[in-house]
């Protein structure tokens, strides 16, 4: 059977994301490997063993495209509401809180984020199937 155990995406500033990870999702760094052209960055929960990986590549400058084809991210919290006013107090930016309905019922409860390079993150309430 397949584990999933990390996502990967393309960083240009190792301190500011790992910064924003940490303040924002409680990660921190589990392993960092410095290689030629590029260095990994592997962040953890101590809650859950599956990391995002950070890839810095040496020199670049430019921010990168980050296309059409990337969706988001997703991260459950205890307490959606106090996340988000943390997130806002902190000056993360957090959107607003939103509420997602099927067949009248409560699917989600969420609100999304941008990490320092644009990518998208859903910081969902835990409950049903996002626990």
């Amino acid at each position: 059977m397949a584990k999933a155990i990390h996502s990967m995406i393309r960083v240009l500033d190792e301190e500011r994301s790992v910064d924003f990870y940490s303040q924002a999702f409680g990660l921190a760094v589990a392993d960092r490997f410095a290689f030629d052209g590029f260095t990994l960055v592997y962040l953890r929960s101590p809650d859950a063993d599956f990391e995002v990986e950070l890839t810095i590549n040496h020199g670049r400058t430019e921010p990168y495209a980050l296309g059409d084809g990337y969706g988001h991210i997703a991260f459950a919290v205890d307490d959606l509401e106090a996340e988000h006013a943390r997130f806002t107090a902190a000056g993360l930016n957090p959107n607003p809180v939103k509420e997602f309905f099927r067949d009248g019922t409560l699917l989600a409860k969420f609100f999304f984020v941008s990490d320092p390079d644009g990518y998208k993150i859903e910081v969902l309430q835990k409950r049903g199937r996002y626990v």
